[in-house]
């Protein structure tokens, strides 16, 4: 059994990638892991100042839910990063996220990393920049991170668009193979 983190950063609950994010905890769960989605619409994140306090601390000086979620972060097996693509990239909640990761970024380390990105454009080329600022962040940045799969949620620009496309069956299938 693993422990796997969801961070689901659709603004929408319900939103394409979001279900994506269900879809793959229903097949996570359906094979034995433990499971947890974390909305980061409903979290309370600031952005970060670039102080470089936590440099020497490992504490950010700002108090809101990024501590909580860092603390899950370090203690998951799997974590699933999942954002809507805009303008060809990761969306701000998401972006800002992996800023906040600084104060224990080097605790997330030999972690499984699954990539949700969904988008209305249909060429799953129209990720490509999206999937290299994940991989920036998991191979450049953390230790022994391993990129354990990636679902591409294309042509779904309308909420619930995405149940009608492969990538819906494709994240419960990757999620029970966790």
């Amino acid at each position: 059994m693993k422990n796997v983190l969801i961070l689901s950063a659709s603004p929408r609950k319900h939103g394409n990638s979001d279900v994506l994010c269900d879809r793959f905890a229903e097949g996570a769960k359906e094979s034995g892991n433990h499971v947890e989605k974390v909305f980061l619409a409903s979290q309370r994140i600031n952005y970060c100042r670039g102080c470089g306090v936590c440099n020497s601390t490992h504490q950010c000086v700002q108090k809101d839910d990024m501590e909580e979620i860092l603390d899950k972060m370090v203690k998951a097996d799997v974590i699933v990063l999942a954002t809507p693509v805009y303008f060809y990239s990761m969306n701000a909640q998401m972006k800002t996220l992996i800023d906040r990761t600084v104060p224990r970024y080097s605790e997330i380390a030999n972690k499984e990393f699954y990539f949700i990105m969904s988008a209305a454009d249909t060429e799953i080329e129209s990720l490509d920049r999206t999937l290299e600022a994940f991989r920036g962040f998991t191979e450049d940045c953390l230790d022994n991170a391993k990129e354990a799969g990636i679902i591409y949620g294309v042509g779904a620009w309308n909420i619930g668009e995405i149940q009608s496309t492969p990538a819906y069956n494709e994240a419960y299938e990757t999620g029970k193979a966790v």
